[in-house]
């Protein structure tokens, strides 16, 4: 596995070349979104699977999500799949495991350690705890603290702890005792459950990115038909587009 700081340096310049700051949570899905030739998918793969990726010698590239997953653990997977873009060399696809950081190849516990840096830089982690927390060596990270660490950083209870551990701000013991009770524990400290749940069912099959642009460009070129359009988007689980489900009624100018 590469060293620790080596992965840091290698998530804070990708979030650089991605236009963001390194002391800020970030939203790892709008970054997905917004690159070129990639397409992004929720779908509900098989139990011991978190995420894949894809990356053609043509250029275009695919990040499957587990959409079964709570918010947060997908948060950590899309990140996950940014270093096996971004970052390693040379691959076709990757199809990554549940666990993080137990069991995997070099690269898979590369991509963990990067995953985990890039949502939480090492310099924002530690401000985090020293400065709002106001922990340090007399102080012990509490529940509470882990708690509040997890919804700063947008991260799931599994990712905090693999970090907090990692960084010798908690002991393996401690985190032990935090695998259950997640959003009893989180809403004790008045915070709610959207970290700690999956994609609700209705959209646990959904895409969007390049594959939808693609359609809609082959389409408007006449490349296809209607009928062709539709079904390219029905197999891409977005009936809301073709038949326009519920926009007209929810949409607000504010």
């Amino acid at each position: 596995m590469k060293p620790k700081n080596e992965l840091s340096y290698q998530a804070n310049e990708l979030r650089k070349r991605f236009g963001e700051d390194l002391s800020s949570p970030i939203d790892v899905f709008a970054i997905l979104q917004s690159q070129e030739r990639l397409t992004l998918v929720f779908y509900p793969l098989s139990e011991r699977i978190s995420g894949m990726c894809v990356r053609t010698h043509s250029g275009d590239q695919l990040v499957a999500i587990k959409s079964k997953l709570t918010n947060g653990r997908q948060r950590f997977t899309a990140a996950h799949e940014l270093y096996h873009l971004f970052i390693q060399k040379e691959i076709k696809s990757v199809v990554c495991g549940k666990e993080i950081g137990a069991g995997k190849d070099e690269e898979e516990k590369n991509a963990d350690g990067f995953a985990s840096y890039f949502l939480a830089t090492n310099d924002a982690l530690r401000s985090y705890i020293e400065n709002n927390l106001k922990k340090g060596k007399n102080r012990p990270v509490s529940l509470e603290d882990v708690v509040r660490i997890e919804q700063y950083f947008r991260m799931s209870r599994q990712a905090t702890l693999y970090r907090l551990v990692g960084d010798g701000f908690i002991t393996l013991e401690f985190a032990n005792t935090l695998k259950g009770k997640i959003i009893a524990s989180a809403r004790k400290f008045g915070f709610n459950e959207e970290l700690y749940i999956p994609t609700p069912a209705a959209r646990q099959y959904y895409t969007t990115g390049s594959y939808i642009e693609l359609a809609e460009q082959l389409k408007d070129r006449e490349l296809i038909s209607n009928g062709k359009y539709e079904e390219l988007l029905l197999d891409a689980y977005r009936a809301d587009i073709v038949y326009n489900f519920e926009a007209e009624s929810q949409e607000t100018y504010d």
